[in-house]
């Protein structure tokens, strides 16, 4: 009975650690959804249609019925054909509406036919407004969604409006916080939505075991960026890699669209794992859901403590300095000796020139170089430098002065 009991609570134990090491690991990020059909309420609060991408809604008229492919197009269709009167523009999201409209959406680049040089040359085009309930006129009786009014502006423009349950609402969207790699840049975090890729450990967006450090950009609205607050780091597992914060990002600078914060990683593999190691990187948000995304990092081997290299680059340095001064001040001290106390000038004084100037005249052969200056004084002034003594032979004639070695 003890046995069976002892069973039990190391088994309660067992699932215990496993639930506080899985809550650890889950990413509570607010995720930029799976299709461009979302929207941001009023309040800031995720609204995700993407299970409602295509859903038709049809709206009989008097000469045509109206048809709304939720986030795909709009078209009038009668039996002579249809009309195209705008398609959705995935980089052109919902919007907040204003009054008794909720959201609202827009619709481009429908049929030409007439219309070419209406509303920016863009076509047909055709305004949705969304109320998240019920139609004002009563419309919609008894079913959960449907279009209340539509309203033809011209034949080339029309204002839809129409009904949908949008009980789904999701987190607090912090709007306008953006994360890169550079400072106008926004991989991983967009209008405060994680991007794919960052929201969990994905192998094929690690970082290599080479790359000790990385440098995030934070920007924000300048309005709203002291409600940033200092990160949070989280490794898993949690031991093997050695993660440190550092930067204007990780003291809570609040940062802004015209100056970003920079949050410098600097990790290092202190264990080999065969999976790669995962860092999330939590930034609160003072009433919003906080900011969260995940890096991974691959420690194929470990890697010795950056002190030691910076210590040896250092050292390097020093005995680098060192001996370009001491050669600077050893050449000036021999050229000062040379030219005050051997009466040397020119390039004769520099510390050294006896000893090349002989390595370079073996070298040569002794044939050829440069006359001392003494010697040169001591010819005559109506001798030409150049002209060889009379009386001796052409190819036994050598001269009498010594020579440098050419440099």
């Amino acid at each position: 009975m003890r046995s069976v009991k002892r069973c039990l609570n190391s088994s309660f134990i067992i699932i215990a650690v496993a639930a506080v090491l899985l809550q650890a690991l889950t990413v509570t990020a607010v995720v930029v959804p799976k299709s461009h059909c979302y929207a941001l309420d009023n309040s800031s609060r995720l609204l995700d249609f993407s299970d409602w991408v295509g859903v038709p809604f049809a709206h009989e008229g008097k000469d045509s019925d109206l048809v709304i492919r939720f986030c795909k197009d709009v078209e009038s269709r009668s039996q002579t054909g249809y009309v195209d009167f705008g398609r959705y523009d995935k980089y052109n999201y919902f919007v907040a509406g204003s009054g008794h409209v909720d959201l609202v959406q827009e619709f481009y680049n429908g049929d030409l036919l007439n219309c070419e040089h209406t509303f920016d040359k863009m076509g047909r085009t055709a305004q949705v407004n969304i109320i998240c309930g019920n139609c004002l006129n009563g419309q919609c009786t008894g079913h959960r969604s449907c279009i209340c009014n539509v309203t033809y502006e011209s034949t080339c423009r029309i204002i839809v409006e129409m009904a949908i349950p949008c009980e789904k609402s999701g987190p607090r969207v912090f709007e306008g916080f953006t994360v890169g790699f550079h400072p106008r840049s926004w991989e991983i975090v967009y209008n405060g939505l994680t991007q794919f890729g960052f929201e969990k450990s994905h192998p094929d967006f690690s970082f290599s075991t080479e790359q000790p450090h990385v440098t995030l950009y934070l920007t924000a609205i300048a309005s709203q960026s002291n409600l940033v607050k200092k990160p949070v780091v989280k490794v898993f597992p949690e031991s093997g890699l050695e993660v440190k914060l550092s930067g204007t990002g990780a003291t809570g600078k609040p940062p802004t669209t015209l100056s970003p914060s920079t949050l410098l990683l600097d990790w290092r593999c202190i264990k080999s794992h065969n999976s790669p190691y995962e860092v999330k990187i939590s930034i609160p948000v003072e009433g919003y859901e906080p900011i969260e995304f995940v890096l991974t990092k691959m420690c194929e081997y470990t890697q010795n403590q950056e002190k030691d290299a910076t210590r040896g680059w250092a050292m390097f340095g020093i005995i680098s300095c060192i001996l370009m001064v001491s050669s600077t001040l050893f050449c000036c001290g021999g050229f000062i000796y040379k030219t005050q106390m051997e009466r040397q000038h020119g390039i004769d004084a520099l510390p050294g020139m006896t000893i090349l100037s002989a390595c370079l005249e073996t070298v040569s052969g002794g044939s050829q170089g440069y006359s001392r200056v003494a010697d040169v004084n001591t010819g005559s002034t109506t001798e030409v430098s150049w002209e060889r003594p009379s009386g001796t032979a052409q190819g036994t004639w050598t001269p009498n002065e010594s020579k440098y070695g050419s440099v």
